[in-house]
């Protein structure tokens, strides 16, 4: 009985969550209200959020609640391989640091005029969305995707387009860590990394953009194990 009321109860919030009702980074209601929306025990409600967790779809944070993360696209990501786990996005950040760092080496020598510009805007737009975490992610993907399309490889944007907005992990970190603010200083410490690899594609140093590409996702890398901790 209770595993059907946890499969409802999970499959209403990753509606929620999936459909935007609730936004990347927006915390979930508290136990206690969803307690006495859906009737359920409280057993029933941390069982539903542990299986959330388990797809991706939630990080819980002790003693501030459970927050939304970006939903996996439809069907999967990197191909035929599902992201549902802490350890997929680990895997997946391994396989980005290889990938991108010869992107960011190759955008340093053939990036155009208008795809610095666009790589310019994206760290702008990326910088000024510090009171929004949904946008951030949005905005931290349109830059490694910028810095794709200035390799002039198109199967370096074809993999970044394929791996969808879902490849940027989100750990507690990034979250909210009160009603309206999640952890400043790591978001600096990101745009201060997004900053070094735009200049050293704009100075046209390959090696530099690739050393600051894969110190980029090697602090994600470390942060996003952080997070779990």
């Amino acid at each position: 009985m209770s595993r059907n009321l946890t499969a409802d109860l999970a499959a209403d919030l990753r509606t929620r969550i999936v459909d935007g009702d609730i936004q990347p980074g927006e915390k979930l209601p508290s136990e206690n209200t969803l307690i006495s929306e859906f009737g359920v025990s409280r057993t029933v409600v941390r069982a539903a959020l542990t299986r959330l967790q388990a797809e991706g779809l939630v990080e819980t944070e002790r003693g501030r609640g459970s927050f939304a993360l970006t939903p996996p696209r439809e069907g999967t990501t990197a191909g035929t391989r599902p992201v549902a786990s802490i350890e997929d996005r680990l895997h997946l950040l391994e396989f980005r640091m290889g990938v991108e760092a010869e992107a960011a080496a190759l955008a340093a020598r053939n990036h155009t005029d208008r795809q610095l510009k666009a790589l310019q805007k994206a760290l702008e737009d990326f910088t000024a969305s510090v009171e929004h975490p949904a946008h951030a992610m949005k905005y931290d993907y349109e830059f490694h995707r910028a810095v794709a399309s200035a390799s002039g490889n198109p199967f370096y944007s074809d993999c970044l387009a394929s791996l969808g907005q879902t490849m940027i992990a989100m750990p507690r970190t990034r979250l909210m860590t009160g009603v309206e603010h999640y952890a400043r200083d790591h978001f600096d410490q990101v745009v201060h990394e997004h900053g070094s690899i735009y200049a050293a594609i704009a100075e046209g140093d390959g090696a530099s953009a690739a050393a600051a590409m894969r110190s980029h996702i090697a602090n994600s890398r470390r942060r996003l194990r952080a997070g779990r901790e």
